[in-house]
């Protein structure tokens, strides 16, 4: 071959190192999910890594959602709070008043002797201290229960067990497929730099 063809190719050494680095990594990251069931190629079976460890997937996921980002406890103390903030307790305080003068009063007429305004206010703000703490004590008591009967734990692993592969995929490009090209990108740049490189090293010596 004439010396100047072989200069030639070796000037093409980043060009083929980039298609190399970049095809690598476009094919790991398809691996990931393909294929979705065991094939056997040459006596090796091949299968995506994530179709491939779901039930692992799911039982760690339902693990952190479980110990780590969600309890009974932190839904039983949301109902609480929302319950009993004061905008709530004022509309109840409102309800509680406008069902004594109307509702009560009109059942049992007598009353209007004894309820003056200064009587009504006070047992609307009785009772609406007396549901306040009822508001709190069943929140934790709901707590309690939805532990005993709700398994977080076991409803993420049998969500995640019966996605399909292909959601699986979907969901995971949905969110991560810039990461996944720029994983791309940089095989072909880190190939392109080891290619210049090789044609130092071999123009140089």
């Amino acid at each position: 071959m004439p010396m100047s063809e072989s200069s030639s190719i070796i000037y093409l050494l980043p060009i083929l190192a980039a298609l190399i680095g970049w095809i690598t990594n476009y094919l790991a990251i398809k691996m990931l999910f393909h294929p979705h069931q065991p094939k056997k190629i040459l006596g090796l079976t091949f299968q995506g890594v994530f179709p491939k460890r779901q039930a692992q997937i799911a039982e760690k996921l339902g693990d952190l959602v479980a110990n780590e980002l969600f309890s009974m406890q932190d839904v039983a103390q949301k109902i609480e709070d929302l319950s009993t903030q004061p905008e709530v307790l004022e509309e109840v305080g409102k309800r509680i008043e406008k069902t004594i003068r109307g509702k009560l009063i009109s059942a049992f007429p007598m009353l209007s002797m004894f309820l003056s305004d200064e009587m009504i206010e006070k047992v609307t703000n009785l009772f609406k201290g007396e549901l306040e703490d009822f508001l709190r004590v069943s929140a934790q008591g709901l707590a309690v229960k939805m532990e005993d009967s709700v398994d977080i734990q076991g409803l993420v692993r049998e969500k995640v067990q019966a996605f399909s592969s292909n959601k699986i995929e979907e969901l995971l490009l949905s969110f991560m497929e810039q990461e996944f090209r720029f994983i791309e990108k940089i095989g072909a740049v880190l190939g392109f730099l080891i290619g210049c490189i090789q044609v130092i090293l071999v123009t140089a010596f």
